[in-house]
């Protein structure tokens, strides 16, 4: 995994994947929480349909081997705002399951604020189980600039401590907790910040396994390609 200080210079096809990426993740939560007749929504599936058709037909895309290259795996500076590749699911920019973090490291700890949408909801009125335990896993990957190493994800255990609600600002924060060779703890917590004493809603430990930048490369070139 790459991370590297926000603010770099936005490519014209990266700044129109960011749009068309929200876009996508707007009309999921607009979809899931508002009400709409059929007709509307058989407008919806046409005209989706239609731009789906149209997008099948540009070759498909694989993230470029230059990428892990091209990025140097040193620690995040201090109070800096990191990002990750765009379409990265849960942090991706373009990702259109994303959950809009941002994200910065506070001295030895990287927080990363959010709001969970109507699309997020597992039981009535809060998140998902599922929607929190990629969330810590993906935190926990910008928790490994701290000491700047990529690493691949070992274990990951979530205690919910309480519901995670919608429609909330929240912080969710990791810190790596101690090493031992290439094995990597990493903890944190899920904070409601805008309840009444910010309760921790959930609390996350990962174990993570370091490896050598240029074996992401190695790995993705084992992988087939789409059409195969």
């Amino acid at each position: 995994m790459s991370l590297w200080e926000a603010g770099d210079e936005l490519s014209p096809d990266a700044a129109a994947r960011r749009a068309a990426g929200r876009a996508v993740r707007d009309i999921g939560h607009a979809i899931v929480g508002h009400v709409a007749d059929v007709e509307l929504l058989d407008e919806v599936t046409a005209t989706l349909n239609a731009l789906v058709a149209r997008l099948e037909q540009g070759a498909p895309r694989q993230r470029s081997e230059s990428e892990f290259a091209d990025r140097t795996y040193t620690p995040t500076p201090t109070e800096a705002h990191v990002e990750s590749y765009d379409d990265r699911p849960f942090s991706g920019s373009a990702s259109p399951w994303g959950v809009d973090l941002r994200v910065h490291r506070r001295g030895d700890v990287v927080e990363a604020e959010l709001t969970l949408r109507a699309a997020h909801e597992g039981a009535p009125g809060r998140a998902h189980g599922g929607i929190v335990a990629g969330l810590f896993d993906d935190v926990f990957g910008f928790a490994l600039g701290i000491i700047g190493k990529p690493a691949f994800t070992g274990e990951l255990s979530i205690r919910y401590a309480a519901p995670t609600p919608l429609h909330r600002p929240l912080l969710c924060r990791g810190r790596v907790d101690r090493e031992d060779g290439r094995k990597v703890w990493i903890t944190g917590e899920l904070i409601d910040v805008t309840a009444p004493g910010e309760p921790v809603v959930a609390r996350g430990t990962g174990l993570f396994i370091t490896v050598d930048p240029t074996l992401f490369a190695a790995k993705t070139q084992q992988l087939p390609a789409p059409s195969e």
